[in-house]
């Protein structure tokens, strides 16, 4: 195993007893020796100004409908000028009960029932779930290795006619990119030749690991592709506070924004009032925090590529943001990789789930001391198949 760094930080570092707390994450193996490394949810106990800001909203006693806060909409228009440069007016954007619904909402608002959605593959399940619950026509986009990095190919051949939505995920989920400028500039080409609107999820934006990688919003590359543009963002993964629903669409364009919210109308339910507490508390005073988790995320990350590309079978490029590991187990002589690790006890996220059943997913965003027993046990799996691969021969 790779020699673990001597810096440790208490606040992360700590153990928290999850079983039992109704987590989804933890409840799949609970009573089994199995260590949950799956959903995108970490292990760590979120900002104290959230809980602080929580604890006063619950000891006020009262939890009637709410609506989206003004500061919490001038923190994030703040934020976005302050860190990308992209100036966002108010009504762009549009409050969610969660990211998933609104890759939903964008694939049955932007598209008739005639008209068909992109996507790149392998990609997060409910990008070619929300083609299929619409019943819209879906064209599948390789995201192929180019120079250790994990990129959409972007070939009009593979659009089915009559295509209207691209799906885009930046960083990419499964696989870490972080798209450059150029890159991105070449996807908002292709959304104007093929005249497609971009549906763009950065819900892991603020999760940069890679030095010298920068988030780049696609809204923020031009006029022309703010225009074709709807960007979903949360504070969810960021601060750890997925199970209180606070997400955002940011739509520039009226017609794109006004049909979206015709869509959402009575079906989709307003942000509930502890969740919009908890973003812009997040929002507020979160950065600190932020700041410390980035630092251990980064140290994790150099353990799980250090391990996994030291291990027979498996490779994993570079991981530049998002605390998910794709993992290359093309070589692993089993018929599921999923099953193979789960096994040996490690709950993965199975590739198939993607659209790749030769990968898996690691969640690192988990105490140091999880994600080194995790990657001992599988080391000690994997070894175990070399060794009798070895002796077959």
């Amino acid at each position: 195993m790779h020699p673990i760094s001597q810096q440790h930080d208490p606040l992360f570092d700590q153990y928290i007893d999850r079983t039992g707390s109704n987590s989804i994450k933890w409840q799949k193996y609970q009573g089994q020796d199995v260590l949950p490394m799956w959903v995108a949810d970490s292990d760590f106990k979120v900002p104290q100004a959230i809980t602080d800001a929580l604890h006063n909203h619950v000891d006020h006693g009262i939890f009637g409908y709410g609506s989206a806060p003004t500061a919490l909409t001038e923190l994030i228009i703040e934020r976005m000028q302050r860190l990308y440069r992209w100036h966002v007016e108010p009504e762009w954007i549009v409050y969610l009960p969660g990211l998933v619904c609104g890759i939903n909402l964008a694939v049955r608002s932007v598209c008739n029932d005639k008209q068909g959605v992109a996507c790149p593959s392998p990609i997060y399940p409910p990008f070619k779930s929300s083609a299929k619950l619409a019943k819209r026509p879906l064209s599948k986009l390789p995201v192929e290795i180019e120079d250790k990095r994990w990129l959409m190919s972007l070939d009009d051949s593979a659009l089915l006619p009559d295509t209207r939505l691209l799906l885009f995920c930046n960083p990419l989920n499964p696989g870490g990119t972080v798209y450059r400028r150029d890159e991105l500039q070449a996807v908002a080409d292709f959304a104007n030749q093929q005249d497609l609107i971009v549906c763009s999820d950065e819900i892991h934006c603020d999760l940069i690991l890679e030095p010298g990688c920068q988030h780049i919003p696609f809204a923020s590359l031009s006029e022309e592709a703010s225009q074709r543009s709807i960007t979903l963002l949360a504070p969810s993964k960021t601060f750890n506070i997925a199970g209180l629903g606070a997400s955002m669409a940011i739509i520039p364009n009226s017609a794109l924004r006004r049909d979206f919210i015709r869509t959402k109308a009575g079906i989709v339910p307003d942000v509930n009032v502890l969740a919009y507490t908890a973003a812009q508390a997040a929002y507020e005073q979160g950065q600190p925090w932020l700041d410390r988790q980035l630092a251990y995320l980064r140290r994790n990350k150099e353990t799980v590529e250090h391990a996994i590309n030291a291990m027979p079978f498996l490779s994993l490029p570079p991981i530049e943001g998002t605390y998910l590991a794709w993992i290359d187990a093309t070589k692993l002589p089993v018929a599921s990789p999923f099953k193979f690790f789960e096994q040996a006890g490690v709950g993965l996220s199975p590739g198939a789930d993607f659209g790749n059943p030769d990968f898996v997913r690691l969640n690192f965003a988990c105490r140091h001391q999880t994600l080194l027993e995790a990657l001992g046990r599988m080391e000690k799996a994997v070894m175990a198949l070399e060794n009798e691969q070895m002796a077959k021969e």
